[in-house]
């Protein structure tokens, strides 16, 4: 079973060649790579995988004629799956070499589950690890599965309540049965909780989502990436408001009441927001100040349906 990795770039050189090395090592040689350049300007990237591809048959590279951004960049990435399942990874993230193969035979176990969240450590731009207080609250909302290479289905109502109660999932790890993957996409307009609407999307329809305690994968963690500053700014925080409100009236109108409930509360975001506040504050962002505040005090509105 081969697995398509989705490589959209833009962004740090040195970090995108450790996270294409990574994929050339899996133990497995079941996988396709394709890169999606978002038009980073570096002249050198052309020609490196343009060495690589000449060497493996395995690995496709594109360059975009203009920037899509994040969310266009993800969206097109999804028209170059061909195989069951697929990954969509982070550019500067490593998977370790056994990803493929604990991806499959997770996918082997649960063929119906259309997500799978294998094992994850955190590491930070210098290749350390790391644990912040946002992964060090992931690991408490995460629901538990015991052993080190222990399974475990959810679905339904009860994931959606425990993935906005807090989102535990690292989106660039994360596994996708193709077809509903492709079929469901992530909604456009969307650049900081695309991952978790596309996984939310899923879950309404039906979907499940099979937990996997096998590490296979280490999620960068560092202060220069785009959900960094955008989280100082406080910007990404009116999307999530924006975001979690839409859902409510939606889980609402399925019946879905306890999930409506926690997305219109979205207490976890609330308080990420308010961890940032002193920094913001310190470092002079009046205005992430101010968006920041905002959604940290916006009442929690209600709907007829609940």
């Amino acid at each position: 079973m081969t697995v398509d990795v989705l490589l959209p770039y833009y962004g740090d050189v040195t970090m995108m060649k450790q996270a294409v090395a990574s994929i050339l090592c899996q133990t497995s040689p079941d996988w396709t790579l394709t890169v999606i350049d978002d038009g980073y300007p570096d002249e050198s990237i052309p020609g490196y995988f343009g060495a690589i591809a000449a060497k493996d048959s395995r690995i496709t590279y594109v360059r975009n004629e203009e920037n899509l951004g994040a969310n266009g960049n993800y969206r097109k990435a999804l028209t170059f799956v061909r195989h069951e399942l697929a990954v969509v990874m982070g550019a500067d993230d490593v998977m370790l070499k056994n990803y493929v193969e604990t991806v499959v035979a997770a996918h082997e176990q649960f063929p119906s589950a259309q997500i799978i969240q294998p094992g994850v450590e955190v590491i930070d731009e210098h290749n350390q690890p790391a644990m912040g207080l946002a992964d060090r609250m992931k690991r408490i909302y995460a629901p538990r599965v015991h052993g080190k290479s222990g399974r475990r289905l959810l679905s339904g109502e009860p994931l959606a309540v425990s993935l906005l109660r807090g989102n535990w999932l690292y989106f660039p790890s994360v596994c996708w049965k193709s077809d509903t993957l492709v079929a469901t996409n992530f909604r456009e307009g969307l650049n900081v909780v695309q991952d978790l609407a596309l996984t939310l999307d899923l879950i309404k329809a039906g979907g499940s989502l099979v937990v996997d305690s096998s590490v296979c994968f280490h999620y960068r963690r560092h202060h220069e990436s785009d959900s960094s500053w955008r989280a100082l700014e406080g910007t990404r925080f009116i999307e999530e408001r924006e975001f979690f409100t839409s859902m409510a009236d939606e889980f609402a109108a399925i019946g879905w009441r306890r999930a409506a409930r926690t997305s219109r509360l979205h207490l976890s975001s609330r308080l990420n927001a308010a961890t940032l506040l002193p920094k913001a504050w310190r470092t002079k962002q009046h205005q992430g100040v101010r968006n920041l505040r905002e959604h940290v005090l916006a009442r929690p509105g209600t709907s007829k349906d609940e």
